[in-house]
This record gives structure tokens, sequence and C-alpha cells, in this order.
């Protein structure tokens, strides 16, 4: 179910611009949840191809990105999330894409996605223990094998599922974007 709505924050000055649409997933429940917001990226490099990270253990795909650390904006967590698991320094957009409400378990989480280009491909990751023994690794893929890599992904969990299902709402979100008539310059703003 995706629907409009304002989300706290979300236009602040210093944070992001966003004007788009906010899709929840899960039913929130009767229960204590950890609060958590993260930040996705829809990276780019010059061949016009996005990064997308394949979860080998749980058989699904996911978008660069994770957990905003204090002090962190979203664009400086986009950049160290990417730099961390796909090894590229990135250039943010400051307008906000998508985003996602999940109530999973015992998480509440916001997902905002942005959309990135390549300033340097170092090649030098550094992924988590917990990330490596997943067997992440990434890949550069155009926007249609991403979207067809992740509809055909059948993940093993719950977390799987959700994340299959938040990042391919992105995924096809900037597709959209790029699609005649619209300008994708506007991701840009």
């Amino acid at each position: 179910m995706a629907t409009e709505a304002s989300v706290e924050g979300v236009n602040d000055e210093n944070q992001h611009q966003f004007d788009g649409e906010i899709k929840v997933i899960g039913v929130k429940e009767d229960r204590q949840y950890t609060e958590r917001e993260s930040v996705r990226t829809i990276v780019m490099n010059v061949a016009g191809e996005i990064a997308i990270l394949y979860a080998n253990k749980e058989d699904y795909y996911k978008l660069p990105g994770g957990g905003i650390e204090a002090g962190e904006n979203h664009q400086e967590a986009g950049t160290r999330e990417a730099m961390e698991e796909i090894g590229c320094r990135v250039k943010m957009s400051k307008r906000c894409l998508a985003i996602t409400e999940e109530w999973r378990l015992h998480l509440h989480q916001i997902s905002y996605c942005y959309v990135a280009h390549v300033l340097e491909d170092t090649g030098a990751t550094a992924l988590t223990e917990e990330e490596v023994e997943d067997g992440l690794e990434h890949r550069w893929v155009h926007v249609d094998e991403a979207i067809n890599l992740m509809k055909e992904a059948k993940p093993t969990s719950v977390f799987g599922l959700s994340v299959k299902e938040r990042d391919l709402f992105f995924v096809e979100k900037f597709a959209a974007a790029l699609e005649p008539p619209a300008d994708p310059r506007h991701l840009w703003r």
C-alpha cells in the first residue's frame, strides 16, 4: 500500500527535499518497537548502471544503504554506506526520491531513498562481519535488469522479504522518473 504523507523533518533545509510517495510495509501491531532511520541509495556509474547488492545466504537483492548514525545527516549516511558496501565515493542528491515506513517484527524503520553518482570507484569495500556472512556482493546492472533480479529473487526470511519489497519499490520509482515525459533532472534539485 502506498500513500501520500509527510514525515516529520523530511523537508528540513539541512536534510533533504521530498514531495514524493511514502510506502508502508507491514502492519503496526500492539507491541514495543525499536525505532530506526536509514538511507538507501541508487548509485549510478558513468555507464548508466546502478549498484545492487546480492545477499547470497538469503537470496535477495538490496540497494546500498543502512542506518543513519548519531550526528549524521542523510547525505553523510548515504555517502558512508556507499563507500562501505560498494567501495565508491559518491555525490548524493538532496532530493529524496521516495520513503518507506516498515513495521517488521520488533522494528519500526523509516528508509529514505536518494540518487547518487559515482565520483570514484575505489574497489575497496568495508563490509561488516554480518554482511560477509550473508555473502553480500555488489554488481552493476541497468535499471531494468535490477528490477527483474529483485522480482525473481526468493528471499528465505522475513527480513529478506521486507528488503525485497522496500528496495524494489525504490528502484521502480527511480525507473519511472527516467521515463518520458518525466525529466530526470528533477532528481538533482
